[in-house]
């Protein structure tokens, strides 16, 4: 899959589309984040009043002087020490409970937003057709789910809205400045232009440097999905040692575009931290000038420099802010790609209902190839009648899986048309076709789940006889029960805890209870021994009757007793009916 380029303000826009519902806490989060700006401004003051009041024995300001009580009086400048210090610390524990509710509210909204961005590109990607799985890769998938989508956290609740944040403050504080002394406050405010010009300066090569450390992370990725899926095969042929090597190499690769990142990002904040400093050591130096020529006293020096490093901080996250949410966006465009990937199988806005068809299936003409201008079926028509078996031969890679992959419309013919009980496949409600269809494979699927779960996965609503019934007639019941927790029992990931064959009659069971008029059977006993394959068999005899089946088989016994036997032959077929 091509990815594609996006630029920011489309970015900015979108995410703001998918925070809808969310807007309302943004907002309120952005108050919430301002709700500690007033004690900030109150911080300093105690400092002031004790420079200037306690220690210069300067009169307060007519303000201050009208909040102290008649009591002082005996005593005011060690009163006024007291209350400065004491109101410190009230200040400073204000200040800590607004921002633990902030980052109680920020946590909140943030996991809420994520889940919710999850749900909905988890349920994208289960509608995209197969054709782009198989590209796509599962491994790349994952990482685009839990680390990318993380993005739309990363830059509406920890990037956008304490930028906004953070912008609101550093205005205040230089217009507080200004009040005490403007001269200064024009100093601090050309910092400004200095940050946001060396944003701009590195915002490219930034998202650029977290894209690629994006990608190499999802290729080692791939290598620990693709090596511990296949363990088996790893550990069989005694290459431990090189799939280490090969996920290292990835990594070493993923660490050389992160560092590079980084460093990208380092140097940025370097700029950035150089230029606040120059800006603070320019102001403290004016400063001193203005308290030496009367300009301003002692104590308003300092509460100037504790605003401007209050400014500063801000100011220097603004730049940082700004330089994070590039990594956030590289994700971001990441997530966007697949959402607006189109399912190669599309359900017409007109599609007709479907609930239980009689099955018979009709192929015209049909071509059909992955790669469009290499197909691998070419021209093929077939008629089945309704309850017919259908055996399917052919060499490794003729397009047997392929052929049958296109009944549930997994995917769509390049030509021709594929027909059930008349009607085009394209016509019908997706959900409704699949739900024609009992499907199972070579290798069967099963959910790390209780066997209970993976019987009735086609049926969640099935009762529990309708479940036992099932595997009765699958050959499963009686050694289910031999299990240590019956039909509760948890099969470990994809089946791990049972043998071949039980997985087998466990996904025989879970076609039994889905009771389809259609049946696909994908060589569903080539993988197992002649006393097993045998107890198999029996289930699926039980299976077929009554029902359209189409059978996969590399033994050419088992397709004894099909009306039809149909060869793929280089794209075509070959059609033998069977003589009663």
């Amino acid at each position: 899959m091509a990815e594609r380029t996006y630029k920011d303000s489309g970015l900015y826009r979108r995410l703001w589309t998918e925070a809808a519902g969310f807007h309302g806490h943004l907002v309120g989060l952005f108050f919430l984040g301002l709700a500690s700006a007033p004690f900030a401004l109150l911080l300093p003051l105690p400092i002031k009043v004790i420079v200037d009041a306690v220690l210069g024995g300067k009169p307060l300001e007519p303000g201050l002087a009208a909040l102290v009580p008649d009591a002082w009086a005996d005593d005011p400048q060690n009163s006024l020490l007291i209350a400065a210090v004491g109101s410190i610390v009230v200040i400073a524990v204000l200040i800590q409970i607004a921002d633990l509710f902030l980052w109680i509210y920020k946590t909140w909204i943030g996991e809420k937003l994520l889940l919710r961005f999850r749900a909905r590109l988890f349920d994208h990607m289960q509608r995209l057709s197969l054709g782009f799985h198989h590209k796509q890769g599962t491994a790349d998938a994952m990482h685009r789910l839990q680390v990318d989508a993380a993005s739309i956290r990363s830059v509406s609740v920890y990037g956008v809205v304490p930028f906004a944040t953070s912008l609101v403050t550093v205005i205040v504080l230089v217009l507080v400045t200004a009040y005490i002394d403007w001269v200064l406050a024009v100093v601090a405010l050309s910092i400004g232009p200095v940050v946001f010009g060396l944003t701009e300066l590195y915002r490219k090569r930034l998202r650029q440097r977290w894209k690629e450390a994006r990608e190499s992370e999802c290729s080692a990725l791939s290598v620990v999905q693709e090596s511990l899926g296949a363990v088996r095969v790893v550990k069989a042929f005694g290459q431990e040692a090189r799939e280490g090597e090969r996920y290292r190499t990835h990594a070493r690769s993923n660490l050389r575009a992160t560092l590079a990142a980084v460093r990208a990002h380092a140097t940025f904040d370097l700029w950035v931290g150089l230029a606040t400093g120059v800006g603070a050591a320019l102001i403290l130096y004016l400063g001193a000038r203005h308290v030496q020529q009367g300009i301003i006293t002692l104590g308003e020096l300092l509460l100037v420099i504790a605003y401007l490093s209050q400014m500063f901080t801000p100011l220097r996250d603004l730049g940082t802010r700004l330089a994070d949410v590039q990594s956030a966006l590289a994700s971001a465009s990441r997530v966007f790609s697949i959402l607006d990937e189109q399912s190669e199988v599309r359900e017409r806005e007109d599609a007709l209902p479907l609930e239980r068809a009689e099955g018979a299936i009709t192929f015209e003409n049909v071509t059909f190839g992955y790669d469009p201008s290499k197909p691998i079926l070419r021209g093929v028509s077939l008629e089945v009648p309704v309850g017919a078996r259908v055996g399917i031969a052919g060499k490794t890679g003729s397009g047997k899986s392929t052929l049958l992959s296109l009944l549930p419309r997994f995917y769509d013919p390049q030509g021709g048309t594929v027909r059930l009980d008349g009607r085009d496949l394209r016509e019908l409600r997706l959900a409704d076709l699949r739900g024609q269809y009992s499907i199972v494979l070579q290798e069967s699927v099963l959910f790390s789940t209780s066997i209970r779960e993976n019987i009735a996965y086609g049926r969640p609503d099935a009762t529990q006889a309708e479940i036992e019934q099932a595997a009765k007639d699958a050959a499963a019941h009686d050694f289910i029960l031999g299990l240590a927790d019956g039909y509760e029992t948890v099969v470990g990931e994809r089946g791990a805890g049972l043998s071949g064959g039980e997985r087998q009659r466990v996904a025989l069971a879970r076609a039994f209870l889905r009771d389809a008029p259609l049946l696909i059977l994908d060589e569903p006993t080539s993988a197992l021994d002649t006393g097993t394959e045998q107890l198999v068999m029996g289930a699926l005899e039980r299976l077929m009757d009554g029902r359209t089946t189409f059978m996969i088989a590399h033994r050419l016994s088992t397709l004894e007793t099909c009306d039809l036997r149909v060869e793929i032959v280089d794209g075509g077929v070959r059609i033998e009916r069977r003589e009663d």
